[in-house]
């Protein structure tokens, strides 16, 4: 590649790098992972045959070269944005996965990405499981879903692109009857024994099945062996009432006749939930979606992790810098 042929995409993440002299707040401007806008970066510098930042463990700065390109950069993202809205039809519908039909965080954002954006078709699927979405997204046939995106199979994982939206607390779902379900919460420890399903056997949901291997290893409790896959609120309550075991779920999750919810604790367990989307996709929807994000994260503290919380090894801060 040469100067004639910079993409524009190497030319947006030099231009966030350069306004907030920071590589990782430069990436969550771009909803972009922050190694896959260094890689970008250095493809341009190599395609200019210049650096273009001085970086530092304590600073990024634009070295003389990168303060030329600038202006040149700048007119250029302009003439393209130009060019895209002179030709540009209504976007067609952006199909958001809710993976269950209930009050979930994934429901709570798209409506507000509704608010925030009426003039976008905002349509609502239900996938039931990230790992079947993520493959319907790589696919074309889906855009966006919400889940535990580590939980994903690596070579899929790198098709998409993920944003953490929430660190959501987990319950457990028990038959009205069981002993359990006189508390008002649930320790851990008392489940010790117990066999809850978690989606074992269901190929949709692999990365929950994982989730929940992790926090139960070492405590005593098993996954509960597959059951029929049950679609819709009708059928997964005949089911469950048939095993009868705990079902491991979000706080979120519907409200089942028959059951209880009560929040797991002592443990409190956390689900990285993250927004899920096809590498590249450009959409003024998923725009949306993300400033919901923003929005209800800054409200609500969803990225807080409290005292005596439990998150999945997965789950580890990546370093600052480019």
């Amino acid at each position: 590649m040469t100067a004639r042929d910079v993409d524009p995409r190497l030319l947006r993440g030099f231009l966030a790098v350069a306004e907030e002299l920071h590589f990782s707040r430069a990436a969550a401007r771009l909803y972009v992972a922050q190694q896959a806008l260094s890689r970008d970066v250095r493809r341009l510098e190599q395609a200019l045959g210049t650096p273009l930042f001085l970086r530092t463990t304590r600073a990024v700065e634009l070295t003389p070269d990168g303060e030329r390109l600038l202006p040149h950069a700048r007119d250029v993202l302009r003439a393209h944005e130009e060019l895209a809205a002179a030709f540009a039809g209504p976007p067609r519908a952006l199909l958001v996965d809710m993976n269950t039909d209930g009050p979930s965080t994934g429901r709570r954002v798209l409506e507000r990405a509704r608010e925030l954006a009426p003039g976008c078709e905002l349509m609502a699927r239900f996938e039931s499981g990230l790992t079947h979405a993520a493959g319907e997204i790589a696919a074309g046939r889906l855009d966006v879903s919400f889940g535990y995106a580590a939980g994903l199979a690596p070579a899929l994982r790198a098709r998409l692109d993920h944003r953490p939206v929430r660190h959501e607390p987990l319950a457990v779902l028990l038959p009205e009857d069981h002993p359990l379900a006189a508390l008002d919460r649930v320790p851990l420890a008392a489940l010790a024994g117990e066999s809850v399903y978690a989606g074992a056997g269901n190929p949709r949901t692999l990365e929950w099945t994982g989730l929940a291997r992790e926090l139960f290893a070492g405590r005593g409790i098993a996954v509960a062996p597959p059951a029929p896959v049950a679609m819709g609120k009708e059928e997964f309550v005949r089911v469950m009432a048939k095993t009868r075991n705990p079902v491991l779920v979000a706080v979120g999750f519907l409200d089942m006749p028959g059951s209880v919810k009560r929040p797991l604790v002592e443990p409190a367990p956390l689900s990285p939930l993250s927004m899920v989307w096809r590498k590249g996709f450009d959409h003024p929807g998923l725009d949306a979606l993300h400033r919901a994000v923003t929005e209800l994260q800054n409200a609500g503290g969803w990225l807080e992790v409290p005292p005596d919380s439990w998150l999945p090894a997965a789950l580890t801060p990546g370093p600052d810098g480019g």
